[in-house]
């Protein structure tokens, strides 16, 4: 299979070139105080708001894939607020200031000064980042991983999924594994699965007189389906479904399993232990793991799984460090991984 067989048209065959393909990200706005600028941003919120002189102005929070910031309408605040929803990408005019610590947009005063823009007069990678790593060798590897499966039930409910089942193959090479924490681009959740099923594959050799290899590795790159169904990815970037917010991956993952399960003669044990493996993949109950792992090959997994999350993480930003040009040896604190991080590498 080819990427291009695996990406929806509708997301990234109709884009072309957009004629603003130029503008700043709104992480670049901070090097540009008090000019004036226009920029492609995503509506995170908005609100009507009144000065102490009781002068109405529209408040709003602008995103792209690089970070977020504060636009502020003092001129057309009431028709702004009225004709912009949440959501909408606009073309905003106006002047970055510095206020209350942070870079603002105080936007022009000509009614034009926003513009809401149809699908596809932008480029839609101005919200959303896409893996580094080959999509079409990182499919090869998994379905290598597929094919060395021994038990045969096991390694046809993997067929069923990821040879057969297109819609579900083009999903899954397509959603990140997060949208905010780790692996949140195109292709991150095929990466991170890769990754995770290579890495149950090397602990294997090491404990192969205790762990089910088979069992292992079909775990690890079915712990994380659900998000097929989680996220979505639209021309405004990711998204999270109805059935994401309402139900969860893990959830939808064990059903999705159930499913697939039922066109395959396996066992009761077999698929109760896949089972577990999905259900317990967070590890914790307060990290929304229904149970705990208690099977051997459902902690290995969990452990892999947590730790190339996080390594992801510190991989994502230090590499945003580098790229803003920054030289210092630590990180701001980041509150997922609880902790600033060092950036400094090692003495040559």
């Amino acid at each position: 299979m080819k990427l291009g067989d695996k990406i929806p048209k509708d997301v990234f065959n109709e884009l072309g070139i957009s004629a603003f393909s130029n503008l700043p990200f709104i992480q670049q706005l901070s090097q540009r105080l008090n000019e004036n600028v226009e920029i492609i941003a995503k509506v995170s919120s908005k609100k009507l708001q009144e000065a102490r002189d009781q002068k109405k102005f529209l408040l709003m929070t602008l995103t792209d894939k690089t970070g977020s910031i504060r636009a502020v309408d003092w001129y057309n605040a009431d028709k702004n607020f009225s004709r912009i929803n949440e959501g909408d990408v606009i073309l905003a005019r106006g002047k970055v200031v510095y206020f209350e610590d942070h870079a603002q947009i105080n936007l022009d005063k000509e009614p034009e000064s926003v513009r809401i823009l149809s699908d596809l007069e932008y480029d839609f990678q101005r919200f959303v980042d896409m893996t580094s790593q080959d999509i079409d060798k990182m499919y090869e590897k998994l379905t290598i991983f597929i094919k060395e499966i021994r038990d045969d039930d096991l390694r046809r409910l993997l067929q069923i999924l990821f040879f057969e089942d297109e819609q579900f193959v083009k999903e899954f090479v397509q959603v990140p594994a997060g949208v905010n924490v780790h692996h949140a681009y195109l292709g991150g959740l095929l990466e991170h699965t890769v990754d995770v099923a290579a890495l149950c594959k090397k602990v294997s050799t090491v404990y192969e007189q205790f762990l089910n290899k088979d069992l292992l590795i079909t775990g690890a790159i079915l712990h994380d389906i659900g998000k097929v169904k989680e996220y979505k990815v639209t021309q405004k970037g990711f998204e999270v479904t109805d059935e994401g917010e309402l139900i969860g991956h893990i959830v939808l993952g064990t059903q999705m399993l159930r499913e697939t399960a039922s066109k395959v003669p396996l066992s009761k044990t077999k698929l109760m232990q896949l089972e577990h493996i999905i259900l317990s993949h967070h590890g914790e109950l307060e990290w929304g793991s229904p149970v705990l792992p208690k099977t051997a090959e459902a902690f290995v997994i969990h452990m892999i799984e947590n730790m190339d999350a996080k390594l992801a993480r510190f991989r994502a930003i230090g590499e945003k460090e580098r790229k803003n040009g920054n030289e210092r040896l630590w990180s701001e604190y980041d509150r997922h991984l609880q902790r600033r991080l060092w950036l400094g590498g090692t003495e040559q």
